[in-house]
């Protein structure tokens, strides 16, 4: 069919606003653009799709004549059979959906028009794009498409006598067959002979057919107000002209189609990859790529290459756990708190003003056994492997990326990306290009693009400093309900209680808020998910790509904010400016400052990261896996049962739930936040890379089950890489070193330990003949005198306190009757001293190996770079010859030619 280039486009007066899509309305459609598809005197001039019946075959993927493919499917109710909501609305809808499908047909698209089987109000519009509108748009494209088959020889795997192991893990290559490999270049028309086209109909795989017509049916314009254009299947579908757009899935999930053309990928996909029983075997990515696209394979590449490095990290972290839990019981320090003879007899100093009782140390006996299995040696150990690991995974992920953009041809994928339709739409402004010197269109000039830029930081900003007030807004409930808390549980240590035992003021305040922030960050979340995308949307990038990427940017910097906030509090801040009883630092001058538990506040910040990655985990399951499927199911009540037996695949397909416009941007999301718990506090929770494991196990089947049965298939896409994640997970590798050190340093109580065990415990400071760690919890408690208190932060009962005129609190500083009394001793500035030099000898030591991990191992490997330049030899080289070839035949006929015309007879 003879491509058809201009279009019908609706040309409209601005009489009043559309509800439906914010666009101007038609009211006098006399008023028109006409081209060759025909006048708009009336509607007959439309080119419309022809209609047919259902042919009663419902594994179909072809039109009526089985013999064009389904490439995409539009889904719109019928305007004569809607109930009009406004006068004129549906009519007004119509024009613009005729005016849409008839530039469709004049671009060469063929359609072909089915009222549902189901419901008569549904019209599906079925989309086939011939060999010729393929060629043309596949060279617009650069899609690369094979030249011949690949015969370089791939090398052996290192561990091939472990080949019987692996072979359990795999794919069932029976059901799955490996793909072929080609050599592949830039698609060009008129070196078609050049590729290699051994059947048009399988030349181009049903993705890129569908990635091209989702091209074109971005680009179509459907109505022309004041010379601007506006186009786009998008934009008709968010208006509700059409109700749904998407590409066809080539089966049921649960068992093969009847035709026997069909490849059955779907099925494939279910039963190697999302079904339960293959939890335990590799992906198969090349399938995944093939029917998704590379955008959505690149994502469970990295998942599952990020799930294979955590098992490592999962490994270690849970022997450093192993190795605290089990040494428990030679804790020195915990046994003292535990000693009625030593913290039964320490009288602590009431936490808060007036109502808070003075209370004894003993009572918290067993946070402080807890405390002993995250504060031990094998917490410093573990977070310099965590260092060390996180630079490992991330090379060796750039490695295998690089690996992927060879094997599915994305390596030079930046010739290929066009604009946006949505940024075409706005391009008024023409501007002479510095490079080229030729005109070009751009939206908005640079003092436009600046007030732009400007608006969206301080709309983001405003987020962030929203947050923020939440924070704060936490920690005045933390400091408000302590008291309640104080006042409320009991005061005395008695083992019997069970409740009394491991329920303290401290430990009641810090769940009850770690529940209350959680609940506030997921609010916080769905709020600004949609503030972020129309902040993105005024922005107007550029690219999708360009797009997602600045998304990304300001969704994970309020995440960064929303989850860790609440985490850097309690880490390095809270217990490290309350002064001391006499001399109380307050908060918003009104409340005073938290203090920590004798043991420091690394528990708390233990279980503030356990409610907030298990309460993460346990809402995105409820969201990503119940939701979908609880729709799905109501859709299928609503329905007549049986009917799915008889309807036809786009009809299945349509009653599936939308992927959304940002496709697995939330997954990524998701997972990122969760690589930032994983690293950024690990020094507090070891277990943190067994939890993300065994999340990502079946975060990566959760994920595929998804994809293959309950939701539509996705336009495929092209991606080179993770995009801006990558360097986000560089910024998170390189602030975990620091965090993790100054937890070690700060929030824990290593560093005193061992200032005690070497310098405090012997003489000239200690009375022990030998390095000891008995008297730590005595000479790390300083002592206060009870009359010393001021009438404001005064306790107003001495019950319990017996005979005792003195209390202890965390602190290191001079008792009374001293010269310099409360003032910091000696003791404190050994402290000090000791982290500030921990800190940097570790981030020092830990950037070194990092520097080199990452100077040693290359990007691309060496097998890669040349399988990436032997391909591209031999790719130029037999264009060339093909060339050549070609040349040398147009010579010799045209020789042939002459030489025929001089042997002649003259008289000839």
């Amino acid at each position: 069919m003879q491509m058809m280039t201009r279009n019908v486009l609706l040309d409209l007066e601005e009489e009043e606003d559309d509800e439906e899509d914010g666009d101007i309305v038609l009211e006098n459609l006399e008023q028109t653009i006409v081209s060759n598809c025909g006048s708009l005197e009336n509607q007959q001039d439309f080119r419309a799709p022809e209609f047919e019946e259902f042919n009663g075959k419902p594994d179909s993927l072809f039109f009526n004549d089985g013999q064009r493919r389904i490439d995409f499917v539009l889904v719109y109710e019928d305007e004569k059979r809607k109930e009009t909501n406004k006068k004129g609305t549906n009519e007004k809808q119509r024009r613009k959906r005729q005016a849409y499908e008839s530039n469709l047909i004049c671009k060469g698209l063929e359609l072909e028009a089915t009222r549902s089987v189901l419901d008569d109000n549904l019209v599906f519009v079925k989309v086939h794009a011939p060999w010729e509108v393929l060629c043309t748009y596949a060279e617009l494209m650069h899609i690369k498409l094979p030249l011949k088959p690949n015969d370089l020889k791939t090398r052996s795997s290192a561990f091939h006598h472990l080949n019987w192991f692996t072979k359990v893990l795999s794919v069932d290559e029976n059901m799955i067959k490996p793909e072929q490999e080609f050599f592949t270049a830039p698609f060009e028309k008129n070196r078609m002979n050049d590729f290699y086209i051994v059947d048009r109909d399988s030349f181009f795989n049903p993705a890129t057919r569908s990635r091209i017509v989702y091209f074109i049916l971005s680009r179509v314009t459907y109505q022309v107000i004041n010379n601007v254009s506006k186009f786009g299947i998008n934009r008709l579908v968010s208006s509700g002209i059409y109700k749904a757009a998407f590409p066809l899935h080539d089966c049921k999930f649960g068992q093969p189609s009847e035709d026997p053309s069909c490849p059955n990928e779907r099925f494939l996909l279910y039963r190697e990859w999302a079904h339960p029983r293959s939890i335990y075997k590799k992906q198969p990515l090349d399938l995944i790529r093939k029917y998704y696209g590379e955008k959505i394979g690149i994502y469970f590449a990295w998942l599952g290459y990020y799930t294979q490095m955590l098992l490592l990290a999962a490994v270690v972290g849970m022997a450093c756990f192993l190795y605290g839990y089990l040494n428990q019981d030679n804790c020195t320090w915990s046994k003292e708190v535990c000693d009625p003879d030593i913290g039964g007899n320490i009288i602590m100093c009431p936490q808060c003003d007036k109502l808070c009782p003075f209370w004894k140390l003993n009572i918290t006996c067993e946070s402080s056994k807890k405390l002993c299995i995250f504060d031990s040696f094998g917490t410093l150990v573990f977070a310099v492997f965590m260092g060390i690991w996180v630079t490992l995974f991330l090379e060796f992920w750039k490695r295998r990326q690089a690996e992927l953009e060879y094997e599915w041809d994305t390596v030079e994928l930046q010739q290929e990306e066009q604009a946006r339709p949505e940024y075409e739409a706005q391009c008024n402004h023409v501007v002479i290009n510095e490079i080229t010197q030729e005109e070009e269109r751009i939206p908005f000039t640079a003092c436009g693009k600046c007030i732009r830029i400007t608006l969206c930081a301080s709309a983001v900003l405003f987020w962030i400093l929203l947050i923020i007030a939440s924070v704060i807004g936490i920690i005045v409930y933390r400091l408000s309900v302590f008291i309640v808390f104080s006042t409320t549980l009991p005061k005395n240590f008695s083992g019997t209680d069970p409740f009394q035992k491991y329920l303290t003021p401290q430990m009641a305040t810090s769940i009850t808020a770690s529940i209350i922030s959680f609940i506030i960050i997921m609010i916080l979340n769905t709020i600004y998910e949609k503030v972020a995308i129309m902040i993105t949307n005024f922005e107007l990038p550029r690219t999708q790509t360009d797009y997602e990427n600045s998304l990304t940017m300001k969704m994970f910097l309020f995440q960064f904010v929303n989850y860790y906030s609440s985490c850097f509090y309690i880490a390095f801040f809270k217990g490290k400016f309350v002064g001391y009883p006499g001399d109380p630092v307050y908060w918003l001058g009104k409340y005073r400052n938290e203090e920590c538990d004798p043991g420091g506040c690394l528990l708390e910040l233990t279980t503030q990261l356990t409610i907030i990655m298990g309460g993460k985990a346990i809402w995105n399951n409820i969201q990503e896996v119940l939701l979908p499927w609880v729709m799905n199911l109501i859709g299928r009540f609503r329905r007549v049962s049986g009917s799915e037996n008889i309807s036809p695949r786009w009809e299945q397909d349509y009653h599936l739930q939308p992927m959304g416009k940002l496709g697995l941007f939330y997954e990524y999301l998701e997972m990122i936040v969760q690589f930032g718990f994983v690293t950024l506090f690990v020094a507090s929770f070891p277990l943190a890379p067994l939890l993300a494991l065994v999340n990502n196990i079946l975060e990566i089947r959760v994920d595929a089950w998804k994809l293959t049965t309950q939701f539509r298939r996705m336009v495929p896409e092209k991606a080179q890489d993770i995009g801006a994640w990558q360097p986000i997970m560089q910024g998170i590798a390189v602030l975990a070193v620091v965090t993790n050190a100054m937890i070690i340093a700060f929030t824990s109580d290593m560093i005193p330990r061992l200032v005690y065990y070497w310098s405090f415990s012997i003489p000239p400071y200690g009375d022990h003949a030998d390095y000891t760690m008995e008297g730590y919890i005595n000479n790390t408690l300083s002592i206060f005198n009870i009359s010393d208190f001021k009438d404001k932060s005064k306790p107003e009962s001495y019950s319990g306190l017996g005979n005792y005129t003195t209390c202890r609190y965390r602190d290191f500083r001079n008792p009374p009757g001293h010269p310099q009394e409360y003032k910091h001793n000696i003791y404190y500035w050994h402290v000090v001293a000791a982290k500030l030099a921990f800190v940097i000898v570790m981030e020092h030591v830990i950037y070194s190996v990092k520097f080199f991990i990452s100077y040693a191992i290359p990007d691309v490997s060496k097998s890669t770079k040349s399988k990436i330049k032997r391909e591209k030899y031999l790719t130029q080289k037999l264009l060339h010859e093909s060339h050549i070839t070609k040349n040398m035949g147009i010579i010799i006929q045209k020789m042939a030619e002459v030489v025929d015309n001089n042997l002649r007879p003259k008289s000839e």
